[in-house]
């Protein structure tokens, strides 16, 4: 996704109107950018272009580099015009930017390009006279998509909630309107971020680019909704997803995401299973849930929690987060942790189970001779007191140490 961040929609023709007479009457390149610094519209050039604004026009979006340079100014945090410093590095020329805010909302910003880091009284003028215009056009038509947004939200919540008839109403009203189609194969993912240092109202329309680009596709149909510091998204499949098809979705999520927020945000993402049908969306939520707490949990999975590879953490991600705690680890399992050797014996008794058993396996991962682990092995049983031929003592202690893995990367509540 690094280089792959989706446009923003384009802007409405009376936008564009506004631009170009502004950058006329100037003489200077005006563009209008969503407030995650994507382009909407822009003027032609007057011999100010620079390499960032040619390759934008080009991809028909900026750099990585430059949007995250961007927003490290704080654009998205002010009230009133600045300018921003160029960077040669890049290729950016310095810009005066406008806030364009109404009722609190910041609904995009004006980049007009200012080499010299100066304009006159009489531009700064116009400037504002053309910055009170584009925020009227552009709040009306904010208020008609967040109409349609939270329409789409509030149909989304209610296919995935507990009630039933609820569900089924949902559903019968989403094939009504044509939002969704009724196929073969559903999925719901769940992006959660951490709370960050951004500004109010930054995070959910962070969540929001960086999720819209997945909304339709040649064989893909869903609707999204973002909450604070979450988005969930809902597809409909043609096709079932391929092997790897959801995961490098997602990443090209938390990629986006890491462009729009800062470090802080730590995004990451709980898929869940592929369903039969809108009428099971709801179980991929709840599934997407308990791996999207696999993803906060577990490092190794890289931010990504699938639930179809979750194995015993799905079962054990499902409990309260009060109920996650050292009481679940069983005794023989404490006893060995310190027992003389403890570490090594742990790893041994890892390996052993995580290879089902298998002596040959066991060996060969731990570069260990049969008789050594056989030794260790008899060691294990001697300090636990568990048999290790035993299912039901192999699973007690399997299941204690995925608990203690757990425990192990524990962090903040997430709230989900």
């Amino acid at each position: 996704m690094t280089e792959r961040l989706q446009r923003a929609r384009p802007g409405s023709e009376a936008l564009q109107c506004l631009v170009d007479e502004l950058a006329e009457e100037l003489g200077r390149s005006v563009a209008i950018d969503d407030p995650l610094v994507r382009m909407i519209c822009t003027s032609r050039h007057f011999g100010d272009e620079d390499p960032v604004r040619v390759r934008t026009l080009l991809q028909g979006r900026a750099d990585r580099e430059a949007i995250r340079y961007v927003l490290a100014q704080g654009v998205a945090q002010w009230s009133k015009p600045g300018f921003v410093d160029g960077r040669d590095d890049i290729g950016l020329l310095p810009r005066y930017v406008v806030p364009l805010r109404e009722r609190g909302h910041l609904l995009g910003l004006m980049m007009i390009v200012a080499p010299q880091q100066v304009l006159t009284e009489q531009e700064t003028k116009a400037v504002a006279r053309a910055a009170r215009a584009m925020t009227a056009q552009m709040y009306a038509e904010h208020l008609a998509a967040d109409t349609e947004e939270s329409d789409a939200r509030d149909l989304l919540l209610e296919l995935l909630g507990s009630s039933s008839a609820a569900r089924d109403a949902a559903r019968q009203r989403a094939l009504d309107r044509g939002l969704l189609r009724d196929t073969p194969y559903t999925v719901v993912s769940v992006i959660q971020v951490s709370r960050s240092q951004e500004p109010p109202g930054q995070i959910e329309v962070a969540l929001r680019g960086a999720v819209e680009g997945f909304l339709q596709t040649r064989s893909v149909h869903g609707i999204m909704a973002i909450e604070q510091d979450r988005a969930i998204l809902l597809q409909v499949r043609d096709r079932p997803p391929g092997p790897d098809e959801l995961g490098e979705q997602s990443r090209r999520v938390i990629d986006a995401l890491g462009t729009f927020l800062d470090a802080s945000a730590a995004p990451v993402v709980g898929i869940g299973g592929c369903q039969a049908g809108l009428a099971d969306a709801w179980t991929s939520y709840e599934q997407a849930l308990v791996a999207v707490r696999a993803a906060r949990r577990l490092p190794a999975l890289k931010g990504v929690g699938d639930w179809e590879e979750l194995g015993e953490f799905a079962v054990l991600l499902q409990l309260p987060e009060h109920a996650l705690n050292e009481s679940l680890i069983p005794k023989p399992l404490r006893t060995l942790t310190e027992a003389n050797g403890g570490p090594r014996l742990r790893d041994t008794l890892r390996c052993f189970l995580e290879n089902a058993g298998s002596i040959p396996k066991t060996a060969d991962a731990l570069q260990l001779h049969r008789t050594s682990l056989y030794y260790r092995l008899r060691q294990i049983q001697e300090i636990t007191g568990l048999d290790l031929d035993n299912g039901a003592d192999r699973l007690v202690l399997h299941m204690g140490l995925r608990i203690e893995e757990l425990l192990a990367s524990r962090t903040e509540d997430i709230g989900v």
